[in-house]
């Protein structure tokens, strides 16, 4: 099912070679500490997927779920200044003028179509199942991480039919052996 949405749906995550975005108890130190383990360089090619420099720019609003909004609130800097952040949840009371919260998915799309968003940062594994389940997300960007984790939150849940994407650029960093990803999503009748 893709649903009709003004705004553009992204989502920039990675993930363990084994599907993980993050340990059993939300541990992320897999990722972040990626260290140089002499991986075989690759440059990018002709068309290399996104990184952060020049995904995160062209973001104007993001939407994550209340797990990875209590993550990012414990870092020491706040990495969404200047963005409109909306969080997803049913049990987060207000009380950070920084977010917007959004009880349901409809709310959360309201707010977006309301605010006139154009690229939207999904973020959050249940987030990211949920509107990518709805038909909101337009652009896939996956860091597959050279580490298997073996279990926690998984990055894909069930889906209800096959989601098509066309590959639009890919390569490889040799500093941590990320192979980085990009593809459109492409609509059901495509």
């Amino acid at each position: 099912m893709t649903r009709e949405h003004s705004w553009r749906g992204c989502v920039f995550i990675g993930v363990s070679l084994d599907g993980f975005i993050a340990k059993p108890d939300g541990d992320l130190d897999w990722l972040t500490g990626l260290a140089p383990r002499g991986h075989a360089a690759d440059a990018p090619g002709e068309h290399p997927a996104l990184v952060w420099e020049t995904f995160f720019p062209d973001v104007d609003t993001l939407v994550m779920g209340r797990t990875t909004y209590e993550t990012v609130r414990g870092f020491d800097d706040w990495p969404f200044e200047g963005k409109r952040v909306i969080v997803l949840s049913t049990t987060l009371e207000a009380g950070d003028d920084r977010v917007t919260i959004a009880g349901s998915l409809d709310d959360a799309v309201a707010l977006l179509d309301e605010a006139g968003a154009g690229r939207v940062y999904i973020d959050g594994g249940r987030t990211i199942q949920a509107f990518l389940g709805a038909g909101l997300v337009d652009e896939l960007t996956v860091s597959v991480a050279p580490v298997l984790i073996g279990s926690g939150a998984r990055l894909f849940g069930d889906l209800d039919a096959d989601v098509l994407l066309r590959l639009r650029g890919t390569h490889a960093t040799p500093e941590d052996g990320l192979v980085r990803i990009t593809y459109d999503v492409l609509a059901k009748d495509a």
